[in-house]
């Protein structure tokens, strides 16, 4: 595959997204779309340095640089925008309204377009001007509380809000709203906030807590009741707290994970691992869950993490090994599902989900900024005359290093 070609593959070919460039959730929802086959086109500034090859997130799309505080700039983004079905930005509220790029404009040229907005904070409120990044819109939203040791809270890598409340609540919006439009609706906004993606991605525990609440105000014992959920960390089912659920470091400094919640699957457990408990201890008494951790401590310590895969991995007591970045591609179950692809010889996460008839498939590598201004813009339509006076007017800019020739 040339630094130049994609090829498309998955549901969502034939669909047209033009993307305001940007960083984090909004660039990953146009992969997602991307790798299910739609054909994105990133508009970028000029003179923004090329993506390289380990950009994953950016792949599979094409780049033209526009000046858009250039009228003729400005023009051209609203020429492809009319031939969208969908418009993703992640800016500051009120950025591409300046530009006169914002959605009251957009929507009255191209009313049945999906205007997707990407923010931390949302479009309103007291906070939508503040500056911020994943980790402050997951404490907002309640998350980073209940994550880590009870001491203090832990960073869960960008995962919870860019990516899990962020990019994939607007790609589910997006969908969401084109299938309004096919059903013969008209266009609409949609206003993805990675506060209030993490705020829903917490809707599970959010009720176990609302449970404890209303148990407590009945006089029930609350507290000691494995469905509620306590609001301290590391003192749950699936937060730590528990013995069974929980990492636990091996002979050789390397971790492992078990997640034995079910009766039989703790059964199996300690029957594997030859741990010896009373046979009428009950495993959801929290207040034993510190002594019966320490001894689960004890036990893992006395093996190496490969010995321990060897005696429980693929068995009922829900074991995996804690992997390295650089050992995730190598586990054979993701060399079976080919879970990891090659694209110009890097190897990447490849499209997610899997579907049964028309699966997707990664387009190509990033491109380079501005790598596609005249065979992109001519595929959206516009003429070789109208492409000549964009670059004459110098609506390019300079080519930034490292951008492949159309």
């Amino acid at each position: 595959m040339s630094a130049t070609e994609t090829t498309a593959a998955g549901p969502l070919v034939g669909l047209k997204v033009l993307e305001f460039a940007g960083l984090g959730p909004a660039p990953f929802c146009a992969m997602l779309l991307s790798d299910l086959g739609a054909d994105v086109l990133r508009i970028d500034r000029p003179g923004t340095p090329s993506d390289d090859c380990f950009d994953f997130t950016h792949r599979g799309r094409r780049s033209v640089a526009l000046d858009l505080k250039r009228p003729e700039g400005r023009d051209a983004a609203l020429a492809l925008s009319d031939r969208a079905d969908v418009l993703l930005e992640g800016f500051r509220p009120g950025v591409m309204e300046r530009l006169d790029l914002g959605p009251q404009t957009l929507l009255a040229r191209h009313p049945s377009l999906v205007y997707g907005r990407m923010t931390g904070w949302g479009q309103d409120g007291p906070l939508a001007q503040a500056p911020g990044h994943d980790l402050n819109y997951i404490a907002l939203a309640g998350a980073l509380h209940g994550i880590g040791p009870h001491d203090q809270p832990a960073i869960p890598l960008n995962l919870v809000g860019d990516f899990g409340g962020g990019a994939l609540y607007l790609a589910v919006g997006v969908l969401a709203a084109l299938l309004h439009v096919r059903e013969g609706g008209p266009g609409q906004v949609v206003d993805a906030a990675m506060v209030d993606g993490t705020a829903s991605l917490l809707s599970m525990i959010f009720g176990f807590h609302a449970r404890g609440v209303a148990r407590s105000s009945t006089a029930q014992a609350a507290a000691v009741e494995p469905d509620v959920w306590l609001d301290r960390r590391a003192s749950n089912v699936i937060d730590g707290g528990a013995h069974f659920y929980n990492t636990y470091a091996c002979a050789d400094g390397r971790h492992i994970a078990v997640a034995a919640i079910e009766p039989a699957f703790y059964a199996e457990l300690l029957r594997l691992t030859g741990l010896s408990l009373p046979a009428d201890h009950d495993p959801m008494d929290r207040a034993s869950w510190p002594e019966r951790r320490a001894r689960m401590a004890d036990l893992f310590r006395r093996r190496t993490r490969d010995e321990w895969c060897a005696l429980l991995e693929g068995s009922e007591a829900c074991f995996a090994p804690v992997l390295s970045l650089a050992e995730t591609p190598e586990h054979p179950q993701h060399r079976a599902r080919g879970t990891f692809v090659e694209v110009e010889g890097v190897l990447q996460p490849g499209p997610a989900p899997r579907l049964s008839i028309t699966p997707g498939r990664v387009q190509g590598p990033p491109p380079g900024t501005g790598e596609h201004n005249d065979t992109a813009l001519l595929d959206w339509g516009f003429s070789e005359a109208e492409a000549a006076r964009l670059r004459s007017a110098d609506v390019f800019g300079r080519r930034s290093p490292g951008a492949g020739a159309d």
